[in-house]
């Protein structure tokens, strides 16, 4: 469908229909079945939206008809289906949800209220190798021992696992306030230094860097063999400068950031 995001696939009702019926016939299920099952599930609810009739049923798998969400229900339970998988034959896949409300924008503060299903989780680093020294900005990559399931919906769009993690030390301030030490910092791989693109300092890359026994995070620019880090002003520290390549790699710009807000007592007084 035109202006739709890539990669969804839209059912029409009318092979929506045809799978059900394909079911029901796997289920030897005649119409009378369907609608006598219906009528057991309407007669518990007290609700008649439950039942599905003899020529609603030949109609929902015939001639496309959209069954209520009611007769869904009654589809699903008697077939034996997740309601979640016979709403996205219909085309609503609710693993979108989240997604999709970034393009409705609001403007008062509120609780998001989406559920998260096994297709919204990402693996995350459950465990790390407890000879990590947090103080120091890392490469998590290199110390995760065990992944797990972590719910994202929010970030279905990301490509999560062409990204890397890494760690902003807990000592490191050298991007506060734009990142707080103690961050989890979503990386995506990049190769070269951008050196324009931006209006703010909030829009600017944020590069992180490998030395030879460190990592470090900050803006960069280069001049011809030389690249320049640049901390927040607010850091009060100052700029390095590094042989590059040679004294420093670029293993990627900051695309995401999870951040803990209690750490503001813990900065070095100046």
């Amino acid at each position: 469908m035109p202006g739709e995001p890539p990669g969804r696939v839209y059912i029409t009702t009318e092979a929506a229909g045809q799978k059900l019926r394909k079911v029901r016939e796997r289920l030897g299920l005649r119409f009378r079945d369907v609608e006598e099952a219906s009528q057991k599930l309407a007669l518990r609810y007290g609700n008649e939206e439950f039942v599905i009739g003899l020529s609603r049923l030949s109609e929902i798998e015939n001639r496309g008809l959209l069954p209520t969400i009611y007769r869904l229900y009654s589809l699903s339970t008697i077939y034996r289906l997740d309601y979640v998988e016979l709403l996205s034959w219909y085309g609503i896949t609710l693993g979108e949800q989240a997604a999709d409300s970034q393009m409705i924008p609001l403007s008062n503060t509120h609780i998001v209220g989406f559920r998260s299903t096994h297709e919204d989780s990402v693996k995350a680093p459950l465990s790390l190798d407890p000879g990590i020294d947090l103080r120091q900005t890392t490469y998590l990559n290199r110390w995760i021992e065990t992944w797990g399931p972590l719910p994202l919906t929010l970030f279905r769009e990301e490509d999560l696992e062409k990204k890397k993690i890494g760690f902003l030390g807990t000592q490191d301030w050298s991007m506060y306030p734009i990142l707080r030490p103690g961050s989890l910092l979503l990386l995506e791989e990049v190769r070269k230094i951008a050196t324009s693109g931006w209006k703010t300092e909030w829009e600017r890359p944020i590069y992180f860097l490998m030395q030879r026994d460190a990592y470090l995070v900050g803006w960069c620019s280069l001049e011809r063999d030389r690249l320049v880090v640049l901390p927040h002003h607010s850091s009060n520290l100052p700029p390095r400068v590094f042989l590059y390549p040679g004294e420093v790699d670029v293993l990627g710009v900051v695309k995401g950031a999870a951040m803990l807000f209690d750490q503001g007592d813990q900065r070095p007084q100046k």
